[in-house]
């Protein structure tokens, strides 16, 4: 039976026999023995390997390069090298699967760049390998978050005919022949009307949470924005918690300890695959990761915000006015300079948000909040709803949206309207700022941006 090369470093005694199956990381060579390092990606570490001379297999050791898979039965014992406790002392080994010398990713530095053109072979790195396994852990904390608080985990439609945000950067679903488009009409495409890939399940969800109480998402959704930066993908995915009979503190209460709980669950349960992080792409990570981790929210309304950027003395890109969306450069501003915490920032322009926020008495501001952390700005968005009827159908109204396509909406404000709230946290820039990532298209096991769509 195979052992992970994990649970066989964590091994509390030695073994007369143990197999392991891996890829070779490296192999050196003497007249009487070979040592070889194997990794399989279920740790950071390899577990070196001491093959003697005439041991079965032995014969196809020099086809055992960098990048070949193997197997090794043998005896775990403890090793007399630094900086490990085991090693196996091999019985057999097994060429499973060659590498020829054309293998791309040999014993030396790769720029990000190319790694991204072989993302079929990048996870085989220290450093994507950590990055992935990171992301299943964070996955994984997520749904034990919200498990531990009583929540419904609810699958929401990927194919939608609903533009949550309003800003039309939707990617169209159909099976109508482009070349024949305009003779072509939506009562004959396949749902009969216009459809398209989710930029969010927030909708959806409020009809659960208006039923369940307390529900989250977690899944894909689309942005066909042309965007060719950092923190922007085609394709990402989305967590999106709604509670029932809550309104903006609850949410941005339930929001903060949700980020506080992410980044100590990564400081506590990272298996050391933080460290490669902090050594290669960020020293100043588990600093900063122990900053927010620890440090209580400072609570901000925009209002506030706009006169700190407007009294400060940076030179900022792009000026700072009330009414107008807060910049990245803003974002971290407060956070990393002014008020050297973690800031909650709420009570928002109503004209720069979405019409299914709930409008405040001043008749400005609408209550949605942000979560910025240093290093990133803007982490997670949300809301109080609005939950008045008439409200909401003005809203919609000064949005033109079309009113027929949002009955559906609109009838949980009629049966039993109740205040609700939720948020969207962003998957992959909370991976980015976990892992200090500076690039999307490096915590996501195959970027789509646009212009690319490989793999």
């Amino acid at each position: 039976m195979r052992t992970l090369i994990k649970n066989a470093l964590k091994s509390e005694t030695a073994s007369d026999s143990l197999t392991i199956k891996g890829w070779v990381r490296t192999r050196r060579d003497s007249k009487a023995f070979s040592f070889l390092e194997i990794n399989d990606g279920s740790c950071m570490a390899n577990m070196q390997v001491v093959a003697d001379a005439g041991i079965p297999g032995y014969d196809q050791v020099s086809q055992m390069t960098t990048g070949a898979a193997v197997g090794v039965t043998g005896q775990l014992i403890e090793s007399p090298g630094k900086g490990q406790k085991w090693e196996l002392h091999a019985s057999s080994i097994q060429l499973i699967g060659e590498a020829p010398a054309d293998f791309p990713l040999q014993k030396k530095g790769h720029s990000p760049e190319f790694l991204r053109s072989i993302a079929h072979l990048r996870p085989r790195t220290n450093l994507y390998g950590a990055t992935f396994r990171m992301r299943s852990r964070l996955a994984r904390a997520i749904h034990r978050f919200f498990d531990e608080r009583d929540f419904t985990y609810v699958h929401t439609p990927i194919i939608t005919a609903s533009d949550c945000e309003g800003a039309g950067e939707m990617f169209r679903v159909t099976t109508l022949d482009p070349a024949k488009a305009e003779a072509q009409k939506f009562e004959n495409d396949f749902f009969q009307k216009s459809s398209y890939l989710t930029v969010s399940g927030q909708l959806e969800g409020e009809t659960f949470a208006t039923a369940l109480s307390n529900i989250y998402t977690f899944g894909p959704t689309f942005r066909a924005e042309n965007s060719n930066t950092s923190r922007h993908a085609a394709e990402f995915w989305m967590v999106e918690p709604e509670i029932a009979f809550a309104d903006l503190n609850d949410d941005m209460d339930l929001a903060e300890e949700f980020v506080q709980y992410l980044v100590k669950d990564a400081l506590e349960n990272n298996e050391g695959d933080l460290e490669i992080f902090a050594k290669f792409v960020d020293k100043g990570l588990i600093e900063r990761l122990e900053f927010v981790a620890n440090k209580p929210f400072v609570r901000c309304s925009y209002t506030e915000a706009v006169d700190i950027l407007l009294a400060s003395e940076e030179k900022f890109d792009y000026p700072v006015e009330w009414g107008v969306n807060l910049q990245s450069e803003h974002e971290r501003y407060l956070t990393e300079v002014h008020f050297k915490s973690p800031v909650t920032v709420y009570n928002y322009p109503k004209d720069v948000k979405p019409f299914y926020m709930r409008l405040n008495d001043d008749g400005k501001t609408v209550t949605a909040m942000d979560l910025l952390v240093p290093g990133i700005g803007e982490i997670i968005g949300g809301a109080q709803r609005e939950e008045r009827y008439d409200q909401l159908l003005a809203n919609m109204k000064a949005h033109d949206l079309n009113i027929d396509d949002y009955n559906w909406y609109l009838e949980l404000r009629k049966y039993g309207s109740c205040p609700h709230a939720g948020f969207g946290l962003g998957f992959e820039r909370m991976l980015m700022f976990i892992t200090g990532m500076k690039n999307i298209r490096d915590v996501i096991p195959f970027a789509r941006t646009p212009g690319n769509c490989e793999f």
